[in-house]
């Protein structure tokens, strides 16, 4: 056989030389080495992005816990600044409660020192006329500054229609001319703090006799009243 008709023969047999690749085309990849190639470069991507999500993590963790130890400090701080100020607070109120009289004292000390010089000249004068208006002029000085500074005022009762607000009935006695229960006697002046009645004078008061009419008036029951817990208390 010649040499065309042996390698013909080879062929059929498949003892033949592979064929070669084909003009135009690139060898493929082996089977096998492509996919474990590419599954490779896949893993070393989800590695590095996994990474850097705990990079940024760790990076915002970090400024969460610098963040936390801010706050407990400014809230440390605070405490400290409520603590120093409700102390403050608890030591204006007792300085306010302790001292809250020294300029009425003050005033006082003032009505003291005249007293005191009253009675000094007194002793050395023996002159009772002299001392006696002294002690008039201290009261009445007395009475315009605590009227004057304090708002403190004294009030006169005789001759008002009785007022149980700001009377007190000590005892009464009937008079045939009045029509109403009226102040005849004061025995101790009541006082005004500013526009309040700080305490009712206690008074002597009329009460209209059977000529003023068969029925007393309100005013008149409420003298009574007064007049009768008063005796009661005592």
């Amino acid at each position: 056989m010649d040499g065309n008709e042996e390698k013909n023969e080879k062929i059929r047999n498949g003892s033949g030389p592979e064929p070669g690749p084909q003009p135009g085309l690139r060898p493929g990849p082996r089977p096998g080495s492509g996919s474990a190639g590419t599954d490779g470069d896949r893993l070393e991507a989800e590695k590095s992005a996994l990474l850097g999500k705990v990079e940024e993590l760790e990076s915002r963790l970090a400024g969460v816990e610098a963040e936390n130890t801010e706050l407990k400090d400014q809230n440390l701080r605070r405490q400290a600044e409520f603590e120093n100020f409700r102390k403050r607070m608890n030591k204006s109120r007792q300085e306010a409660i302790q001292f809250g009289n020294q300029q009425l004292l003050e005033d006082l000390m003032t009505v003291l020192d005249d007293f005191e010089r009253a009675v000094k000249s007194g002793e050395d004068s023996r002159d009772f006329t002299a001392f006696h208006d002294g002690i008039v002029l201290i009261e009445k000085q007395f009475a315009g500054l605590l009227q004057r500074k304090w708002g403190l005022r004294r009030f006169d009762s005789v001759g008002e229609v009785f007022d149980p607000g700001k009377h007190e009935a000590v005892t009464t006695e009937e008079r045939a001319d009045h029509e109403s229960s009226v102040v005849l006697e004061d025995y101790q002046k009541g006082y005004y703090l500013h526009d309040r009645v700080l305490r009712a004078a206690k008074v002597k008061v009329s009460l209209p006799g059977a000529a003023g009419g068969t029925k007393k008036s309100e005013v008149s029951s409420d003298a009574t009243r007064s007049a009768e817990r008063k005796e009661e208390t005592h």
